[in-house]
C-alpha cells in the first residue's frame, strides 16, 4: 500500500482514528481484522459485531459516528493535499523504523519538510522549560560537538520553551537535520513564538505528528507525543530536569523502550538537576558530561573533521587535550607502568592541586586510569 496514491485507504485510516472507542491500538487490530481500513469503514453492523471483544453499544456508537468521521477525513485529505503533508503508515517502509518497533507506535504519522526518518543516527534531547544558562550551554555544546564528530545525526525534540528549542536552534545553526514533534496538528505552531525555528527546520528535517489538523495543544497530547520523541531515537539525552516534568516522562518511556538514556549530572540540591540526578542514581540513565561520552557509549565512529576519515573515540579525546593535559599525557606515555602523582607534579612543574584536578578530569573522560598508591596510567 502506498498512501501517496491510495487516497481512499488514507481517508479510511484517518476516519478510523476519529471513531469513538477506537484508540490507536484498536485501530491497528481493526485494520488487520477487516483486511484494510477501507473495508472496516464500509463493513456492515453484523461484521462489526463479529469483531472480537467488541461490545454491542460500541458498535452502535461507531456506526452512528461513521458519516461524521468520513466527512472529517475528507477535510483532512484536502488539507494534506493543499499543504503537501506526507502520511506515514506504521507498516510501510518509509515509516520511522525505530518507532515501528514500539508496541504503541502511532497508526499514522503526518509530516512536513525534508523528512528522512530512517537515515543516519537519531538523538532526542529533552529537558526543563526553564533551564539555567549552564543547561542551555551544555545543550548547545552537545549538538555542536555531535555535528563535528558524527555529522549523520538528526536531533529530535518537541519545540517547547527551554531545552527543546535550544536543541533545535543549535542543530539548525550546526547544519544538522532536526525533527520537531508537536502535541498538535500541522495547521499551527505552538508556541507561536517558535514559528521561525519550525520554518527553518523544514529545510533540513521537519515536523512529524500523529495529530490531524485542528487538534488543540492540550496537556494529554504532549504526554502522548513524548513516546514519539523517545521511540524515534537511538539515544535520549536529558539535559536539565526538575524532579517532575515532561522530560522525565520521555525518559521513563525511553527506558521502557530499551533506548539508551543519558543525563547530565548537577549539584545536589539544584532543583534543575534533581530529575537528571535521580535518573543516574537509580541506573536508568548513563552519566555524561560531553558528546564524547555519548559517542563512546553508543560505540559510534567519530569523524575527523579535517580529512573526513574516522578515528577511535580515544584518538579524538587525545586531539582535544588542553595544553596542560597534553604535558601530563606526554609524561604518562613515556612510562607505560604508570607514574606517581608526585612525580607528575615534579616533571610537569605544575602545582599539586592543579595536577590532581587535571588528572581527575582526564580520568572522568576515560583517558587515564587511577591505580592504587596514587599512580596514574594512560589508556592506549
Amino acid at each position: 500500500m502506498n498512501l501517496t496514491t491510495d487516497i481512499s485507504e488514507l481517508r479510511a485510516l484517518i476516519a478510523l482514528g476519529e471513531l469513538p472507542t477506537v484508540g490507536n491500538r484498536r485501530a491497528k487490530d481493526l485494520v488487520h481484522h477487516f483486511g484494510s481500513a477501507e473495508q472496516a469503514m464500509t463493513a456492515s453492523e453484523s461484521d462489526w459485531k463479529a469483531v472480537p471483544n467488541m461490545h454491542a453499544d460500541h458498535v452502535t456508537a461507531i456506526l452512528a459516528a461513521k458519516p461524521a468521521a468520513l466527512s472529517r477525513a475528507d477535510k483532512e485529505v484536502e488539507f494534506m493535499e493543499k499543504h503537501r503533508v506526507q502520511a506515514f503508515y506504521y507498516e510501510e517502509d518509509d515509516y520511522p523504523q525505530r518507532l515501528s518497533e514500539c508496541f504503541d507506535c502511532p497508526l499514522l504519522l503526518f509530516g512536513k519538510g525534508n523528512l528522512k526518518p530512517n537515515d543516519g543516527k537519531f538523538v532526542s534531547i529533552v529537558g526543563t522549560r526553564m533551564p539555567t544558562d549552564r543547561g542551555k550551554q551544555l545543550c548547545r555544546d552537545l549538538v555542536n560537538d555531535l555535528a563535528q564528530k558524527v555529522p549523520d545525526v538528526t536531533i529530535v525534540s518537541g519545540l517547547a520553551y527551554g531545552i527543546d528549542v535550544t536543541a533545535h536552534k543549535a542543530a539548525i545553526e550546526a547544519g544538522l537535520p532536526t525533527l520537531i514533534i508537536p502535541g498538535h496538528g500541522l495547521d499551527r505552531i505552538y508556541p507561536a513564538v517558535h514559528r521561525g525555528v519550525a520554518v527553518a527546520a523544514l529545510n533540513n528535517g521537519g515536523i512529524l505528528t500523529e495529530f490531524i489538523s485542528g487538534t488543540e495543544p492540550i496537556g494529554p497530547n504532549f504526554v502522548a507525543r513524548n513516546r514519539i520523541i523517545a521511540g524515534l531515537a537511538d539515544a535520549v539525552v536529558v539535559v536539565e530536569s526538575r524532579d517532575k516534568g515532561g522530560s522525565l516522562i520521555t525518559a521513563d518511556i525511553a527506558f521502557t523502550y530499551s533506548r539508551d538514556l543519558f543525563a547530565f549530572p548537577g549539584r545536589p540540591g539544584d532543583k534543575n538537576a534533581a530529575g537528571c540526578n535521580r535518573l543516574i542514581k537509580y541506573d536508568q540513565a548513563h552519566l555524561i558530561d560531553s558528546a564524547d561520552d555519548l559517542i563512546a557509549a553508543m560505540r559510534w565512529q567519530p569523524k575527523n573533521a579535517q580529512d573526513g576519515s574516522y578515528q577511535t573515540t580515544l584518538d579524538l579525546l587525545y586531539a582535544d587535550l588542553a595544553p596542560e593535559e597534553q604535558v601530563l599525557m606526554d609524561i604518562l606515555h613515556q612510562n607505560e607502568d604508570g607514574v606517581h602523582v608526585n612525580s607528575l607534579v615534579f616533571e610537569s612543574k605544575m602545582p599539586y592541586a592543579a595536577t590532581s584536578s587535571l588528572l581527575f578530569q582526564m580520568e572522568m573522560r576515560g583517558l587515564v586510569n587511577s591505580l592504587p598508591g596514587g599512580v596514574y596510567k594512560a589508556l592506549k
